[in-house]
C-alpha cells in the first residue's frame, strides 16, 4: 500500500516536471538559444536579430551571451556589427566570458576588409573592460598607421576610449602622440577625429594637447572638406584658442564666414559663436559690419527649418541679441507668427519681436500684436497683450498708438482678454502720469467684464488714482463696498480701502459717508488681518492729521521702469560661448548641469548651482538624483 502511494507521488512529480520543463522550452529565450546553435546560417542570423530586437527594447538577454559568442566566426558583416553590439552592451555584466572573444577581435583586426578592422578596433574599445586592454595595444597600434583612412579615423577615438580606462597604457604605448601626429594626416576626417579625441582626453582631466598658430590654420584648412560633424568637432575646438593679436582674429573670421552657409543649424550656430567671440579682437568697423551683414541670412534661414530648429534657433538668436541689438532690426516680419506655428515657437518669436523693435518700426509690431491678441489660446493672447504694454513702456512714441490698441481689445468683450488689458493699461498710467486719463472711462464702461483679482486690484487703482476724471465714481465705489466682504483676494480688498481714501482726500465732501462705510466694513467685518490693520492705520491718519494722510496717501509713486529682460552680463557671455549646446536653451551654463564642468567650476556635485548666483531666478530644476548609478549621463540635469 505504502509503495502503491510512492509511485503514485513519483508519477505526479514527474508530471509537474514534465509541464515546467515544456513551459521552459517554450519560453523565447530557450527558442532563441536553440536557434543560435541551428545548423542553418540564416536561421542562426534571424535568431541574432531578435536577440538585439529584443535587447532594444530592454528585455533581458544576458543568458544568451555564450549562445551568441559562438556565432561571432562568421563573415557576414551585419551578423558580425550586431554581435559586436551585444557584446559592447553585456560585457560589463560578463567580463570572465568577454575574454573568449578577445581571438576573434585580434583576428578581425588583420582582415582584409576595412569595415571590418574598424569595427573591432571599435567594439574593442567600446567594451571598457579592463582585461581587454592588454590585447587591444597591438592592434589600436597597427590601426592607427593603417593604409585605410576609415580605419585611422575610427582607431583616433579608440585611444580616447583607452585613455580613459588607463591613461598609463595610453600613454606608454604611445597612443597619445600618435593621435596628435594624426592632426597631419592627408586624410581630413582623420584630422576631425583626432581633434574630438584630443578634446575628450583635455576634458578628463589630462593635459594632453594645446592649440597652437600652425594646427588653428590647419584646422581651418580642414574644416572645409570635412562632413557635418567634423566640422562641428573642429569649430567647438576653436572656442579655446585666444589669437595672438588683431591681424590673426581678423583671418580666423573671415576664413569662418563660408562656413555660415551650410544647411546644417549646428554649423551655423557654432560658427556664430566663433566670431562673436574673435570680433572682441577686431578694431575694424567694416569687418565688423561685415560679419554682422554676413551673420543674418543664416540665422534668418534657420527659421524656415521644423518647429523644434526653429525653437532652439530663437532661444540661441534671443541671447545674440543681447550681444548685438541691432542685429536683426531691419528683419521684424520674418519674426512674425504663422497660423500654424507651435506655441511654444510663437512665445518666442514674440520675445523676439520685442527685443528688436524700435521706435520707428512699432507701430506695425503693434497691429501684429493686436492680431494675436484675437487668438483662442489664453495664455498667448495674456503674452501678446504683455508685449504691447512693454512696448508703450520702452517707447514714448509708441504709447498712444498702444493706448488704442488695447482700447480695442477691452471693448471686444473677450473675458480673458480684458484681465490682462485692465493690468497692461494701469502700467501705462502708472509709466505717463497725467496722460491718457480718458482710458478710465473706458475701462469703468467695461468694469462688468473684469474679474480676475489682479485686473481687479488694477481697475480699482485706477478709480481712486484718476477719480476726480470719473463722473460715476461714487456709485461705482460704492456697489464695490457693498461686495468687499464677498471678494476672496486680500489684494482687492486692499486696492478697494486705497481707492475709498483716495477719493475722500480729493474729494471729502462726496466721499466721507463711502470712505467711513468702507472702513468700518473693512476693520470690523473682514476677516483678513492685514485688510483690517489697512483700514484701522488709515482711520486713525484721517482722524488724527488729515495732512499727514494726504502727504501718505498721495505722494508722488515712483514711475514704472521699462523691463530689463537681459541676463546679466557674466551669464550672457558664458552663453555666448555655448551658442548652439544645451545650455544656450537653457539659458543656464553648462557648468550648472555637466558634471565635468561643475567640478572645474567648484560647484558640488550634489548641490548644482542656480542662476540665482547671477541675481536671476533659476529656471530648470538642477537637483541630481540621491544615488547616481555608475555609468549615467554626466548631467545633472534630467530631461
Amino acid at each position: 500500500m505504502m509503495n502503491a502511494a510512492i509511485q503514485t507521488r513519483i508519477a505526479q512529480l514527474q508530471i509537474v516536471k514534465a509541464k515546467v520543463l515544456a513551459a521552459l522550452r517554450k519560453g523565447e529565450n530557450y527558442e532563441l538559444k536553440t536557434e543560435l546553435n541551428s545548423e542553418y546560417k540564416e536561421r542562426r542570423k534571424e535568431a541574432v536579430r531578435r536577440v538585439i530586437a529584443n535587447m532594444t527594447v530592454g528585455k533581458d538577454v544576458s543568458g544568451l551571451f555564450t549562445d551568441v559568442l559562438k556565432n561571432m566566426h562568421t563573415d557576414d558583416l551585419e551578423s558580425k556589427k550586431l554581435i559586436y553590439l551585444y557584446l559592447i552592451n553585456y560585457a560589463k555584466t560578463q567580463p570572465d566570458l568577454v575574454i573568449l572573444a578577445i581571438n576573434t577581435f585580434v583576428k578581425d583586426a588583420e582582415d582584409s576588409n576595412p569595415l571590418i578592422r574598424a569595427l573591432a578596433i571599435r567594439t574593442m574599445g567600446c567594451l571598457q573592460v579592463q582585461e581587454v586592454l592588454d590585447y587591444l595595444c597591438d592592434p589600436l597600434r597597427k590601426c592607427l598607421s593603417d593604409s585605410n583612412p576609415y580605419v585611422r579615423k575610427t582607431a583616433v577615438l579608440c585611444v580616447a576610449k583607452v585613455y580613459d580606462l588607463n591613461r598609463g597604457i595610453a600613454d606608454e604605448n604611445g597612443f597619445v602622440e600618435a593621435v596628435r601626429n594624426a592632426l597631419g594626416d592627408v586624410n581630413m576626417m582623420v584630422v576631425s577625429n583626432a581633434m574630438s579625441a584630443l578634446a575628450e582626453m583635455n576634458s578628463m582631466g589630462g593635459d594632453v594637447w594645446r592649440l597652437e598658430p600652425q594646427i588653428v590654420s590647419r584646422l581651418l584648412t580642414a574644416v572645409n572638406e570635412c562632413v557635418e560633424w567634423g566640422q562641428i568637432a573642429i569649430l567647438e575646438a576653436l572656442i579655446e584658442y585666444e589669437p595672438q593679436d588683431e591681424k590673426e582674429a581678423e583671418n580666423i573670421c573671415e576664413r569662418l564666414l563660408p562656413r555660415l552657409q551650410h544647411a546644417n543649424g549646428s554649423v551655423v550656430l557654432t560658427t556664430v559663436r566663433l566670431l562673436l567671440k574673435y570680433e572682441r579682437y577686431v578694431k575694424r568697423a567694416d569687418l565688423l559690419a561685415q560679419f554682422a551683414k554676413k551673420m543674418v541670412p543664416p540665422l534668418i534661414t534657420l527659421l524656415s527649418s521644423e518647429p523644434e530648429i526653429q525653437f532652439v534657433a530663437l532661444r540661441n538668436i534671443n541671447i545674440i541679441l543681447q550681444r548685438r541689438p541691432r542685429l536683426l532690426s531691419k528683419e521684424i516680419r520674418v519674426f512674425f507668427c504663422k497660423y500654424n506655428d507651435p506655441i511654444y515657437v510663437k512665445y518666442e518669436k514674440v520675445e523676439v519681436l520685442v527685443r528688436i523693435c524700435s521706435e520707428r518700426n512699432s507701430e506695425p509690431l503693434l497691429n501684429e500684436l493686436k492680431e494675436y491678441a484675437k487668438e483662442v489660446d489664453v495664455d498667448f493672447v495674456s503674452c501678446a497683450v504683455n508685449a504691447i504694454g512693454r512696448l508703450a513702456i520702452r517707447f514714448e512714441a509708441a504709447a498712444e498708438r498702444a493706448i488704442a490698441v488695447l482700447e480695442e481689445l477691452v471693448q471686444m468683450k473677450v473675458d480673458y482678454c480684458v484681465q490682462t488689458c485692465v493690468v497692461v493699461l494701469c502700467d501705462i498710467l502708472r509709466r505717463y502720469p497725467g496722460r491718457f486719463e480718458a482710458v478710465v472711462t473706458t475701462l469703468c464702461e467695461h468694469a462688468d467684464y473684469i474679474n480676475a483679482p489682479e485686473a481687479r486690484a488694477a481697475y480699482l487703482w485706477a478709480l481712486g488714482e484718476y477719480s476726480e476724471h470719473i463722473p460715476s465714481v461714487a456709485s461705482l465705489l460704492g456697489a464695490a463696498v457693498d461686495s468687499l466682504l464677498e471678494e476672496e483676494d486680500a489684494c482687492v480688498q486692499l486696492a478697494l480701502v486705497n481707492a475709498c481714501v483716495k477719493y475722500f482726500l480729493k474729494q471729502p465732501q462726496r466721499a466721507q459717508a463711502l470712505v467711513l462705510r468702507a472702513l468700518q466694513t473693512a476693520s470690523e467685518k473682514c476677516a483678513n488681518p492685514d485688510v483690517r490693520d489697512r483700514a484701522y492705520i488709515y482711520w486713525r491718519l484721517l482722524s488724527a492729521d488729515p495732512s499727514a494722510a494726504r502727504t501718505v496717501v498721495l505722494a508722488e509713486k515712483p514711475p514704472v521702469r521699462p523691463e530689463n529682460s537681459s541676463l546679466p552680463e557674466p551669464l550672457l557671455e558664458e552663453l555666448v560661448n555655448e551658442l548652439g549646446c544645451v545650455s544656450s536653451v537653457l539659458q543656464q551654463p553648462a557648468r550648472q548641469f555637466v558634471y565635468a564642468r561643475a567640478e572645474r567650476a567648484g560647484v558640488p556635485r550634489g548641490d548644482a548651482a542656480t542662476t540665482a548666483d547671477y541675481g536671476t531666478q533659476a529656471a530648470v530644476d538642477t537637483t541630481p538624483g540621491a544615488d547616481a548609478a555608475e555609468g549615467e549621463p554626466e548631467l545633472l540635469i534630467s530631461f
